[in-house]
Parts: C-alpha cells; sequence; structure tokens
C-alpha cells in the first residue's frame, strides 16, 4: 500500500513507519522541525500540518491508499499553554485529514485518547460509553473524532490508545524516557500511587493501526491498551526494577491524588480501557507490561549517566 502518514517523528508515527516498512508499504512521512532520518519513512515531508493548503498539497501529490495520523499536540499540559496551536493539530488537522481521505477514497486511521474518558468509571470503559472529558486535550480528540466520522464515515476508524510505551525518535517522549531524564539530572519524579493506567508499547499500537490500514471493513470507534491495570508509581517502580537501579540511583516520591487537588483536577483517576471487538478481529495481541519492558532501551540522552553508574 502507499500510506501517508502524519506525525511520523512521533512516538506512535517511528513505530508505524518501521512496522509499515517491514511489510513493505510505502510510506511518506511528514514532520515538522526533526531533523534526522525516519526508518521505514520513504519519503519525508517536512510539512507545517496547521496549515490547510501544505497538507491538502502533500495528500494529493501522494494519493495515498491510507492515511495514518499520529501527529497531535498530546501531553495535556501544553495543549492548556497553547489551545490555539493544539486546536490545530488536535482538530482540524484530522477533519481536513477526514475530507481529503474522502476525495481520494482512501483509508483513514485517526488516533484519539482515553482522556475522552473522566477516569471515574470503575469499571472498563467499551467503546459506546459516554465520553466526558475534564481537560482540554481530551475535549479536543473528542472533538476530533466527531469530525473524523462525519467527514468520511466509509472511509475512517479511530483509535482510543492508553498511555504509552516505546523509544522516541528524540528519545525524550515516553514515560521510561522522561524518568530517566530526570534520574540522570538528579530529580526525583513524584508518582501517584492511586492514579491508574493501562499502557501499552507504541510497537503494539503501530501494529494494530497497520492491521486497521488493511481491514476497511472495520469502521468507527475501537479500543486498544495493554493487559494491565497499574498505578503510576507502580509503573515508575517496575522501569526502575527493569533497568536494574537501585532506589538511590533513581529515588521515587509517591504521592496521593488527595494531598494534590489543584493538580489532579484535570487528570482522570482510572482510565482502563474494553478492547473488544478488536481483539477478537485483529492478528495483533494486547501486551503484558512485562513484554512492554522488554523492548525498552536506555535513550541516548542518559547512555553517559546510565554508564558511569
Amino acid at each position: 500500500m502507499n500510506l501517508f502518514l502524519t506525525g511520523a517523528s512521533g512516538l506512535v508515527g517511528s513505530a508505524f513507519a518501521r512496522a509499515a516498512a517491514r511489510r513493505g508499504h510505502r510510506v511518506t512521512g511528514t514532520v515538522g522541525t526533526f531533523a534526522g532520518q525516519i526508518e521505514g519513512v520513504g519519503t519525508q515531508l517536512t510539512v507545517d500540518l496547521s496549515q490547510e493548503a501544505a497538507v491538502t498539497g502533500a495528500v494529493l501529490e501522494v494519493f495515498p491508499d491510507a492515511i495514518v495520523n499520529c501527529a497531535a499536540v498530546s501531553v495535556p499540559e501544553q495543549c492548556e499553554a497553547d489551545p490555539a496551536r493544539a486546536q490545530a493539530l488536535n482538530v482540524e488537522l484530522p477533519a481536513l485529514l477526514a475530507r481529503l481521505a474522502h476525495h481520494v477514497s482512501a483509508r483513514l486511521i485517526h488516533v484519539s485518547s482515553e482522556q475522552v474518558f473522566d477516569g471515574t468509571g470503575t469499571t472498563l470503559y467499551a467503546a459506546t460509553d459516554r465520553p466526558n472529558p475534564i481537560n482540554l486535550y481530551g475535549r479536543q480528540k473528542l472533538a476530533s473524532e466527531r469530525a473524523v466520522h462525519a467527514a468520511a464515515p466509509e472511509f475512517a476508524a479511530t483509535v482510543r490508545a492508553p498511555l504509552l510505551m516505546g523509544n522516541s525518535a528524540g528519545g525524550a517522549r515516553s514515560p521510561h524516557e522522561r524518568l530517566l531524564a530526570d534520574w540522570a539530572a538528579g530529580r526525583t519524579p513524584r508518582l501517584f500511587q492511586d492514579e491508574l493506567r493501562q499502557p501499552c508499547s507504541a510497537e503494539n499500537l503501530a501494529e494494530v493501526l497497520l492491521e486497521l490500514c488493511e481491514r476497511r471493513d472495520l469502521l468507527g470507534v475501537f479500543h486498544w491498551a495493554g493487559r494491565e491495570l497499574l498505578s503510576r508509581h507502580d509503573i515508575g517502580v517496575r522501569l526502575r526494577e527493569h533497568f536494574k537501579l537501585t532506589a538511590t540511583q533513581a529515588p521515587l516520591d509517591r504521592i496521593a491524588r488527595a494531598d494534590h487537588p489543584e493538580a489532579v483536577r484535570k487528570r482522570p483517576a482510572r482510565l482502563s480501557l474494553d478492547c473488544t471487538p478488536l481483539v477478537g478481529k485483529l492478528k495483533t495481541r494486547p501486551q503484558t507490561f512485562a513484554d512492554q519492558l522488554g523492548e525498552l532501551h536506555v535513550p541516548p540522552p542518559c547512555r553517559t549517566w546510565y554508564s558511569s553508574l
């Protein structure tokens, strides 16, 4: 297939490019300021994704069989700090890609977020459950879903993804990379013991997105996540153990949501996703957290510190 990928330098985008190349697909990937070459991307384009004319021209030049949207401002705090930029990338871009997919009859795969839910539920969230986002990022992702499926209902599949593990192109995006950066700088990360997430790896999610490119019969909104529900603090402890670090070398401060009411006002407490029906329809399977840990390596910015221990 001829694939058009946005956000190729991101955690999910770079994983998708590698997975697509392994299966022999041709990938045209867009980047912003990233200067390096991305493995698996045959044609790498520097495109301002906030500019409709630039995006339209790039898509029409490629005339792809499928468009995969992995571009986003995915850190909630960054959305709050620059809502206009976040709106352009999180809502206006996927809406435009949906219109273009409809125009060229291309499959469209859009990555959304678990944060369309408020996190107050005590059971798994199904894709059919009513969203109720509590932060701007979640509201924008919900708006993007609605725009995508209004513009290209016969072509689009959206995947709501959880907290993602993995090795990013720049070495500073995923949870383990941020934790190692803190430890290398002598900082003690503060992690909630009662904020629960269901992490999966970017590589695993990329395989799901690629399968969906090949399955035009699967339309609508779907969920994907890992097998285990873990607290932020548990994730930190297991990452420390994976990299064989001591509590002295890699300290963690365990905190509770009740002690930080203002900080958690826009942070969902418990996000656990029901991954049916995708689990029954795809070859890819959800991973255990141990499987995810096995994929992780020390990012380049932290290797000097890590090798000195």
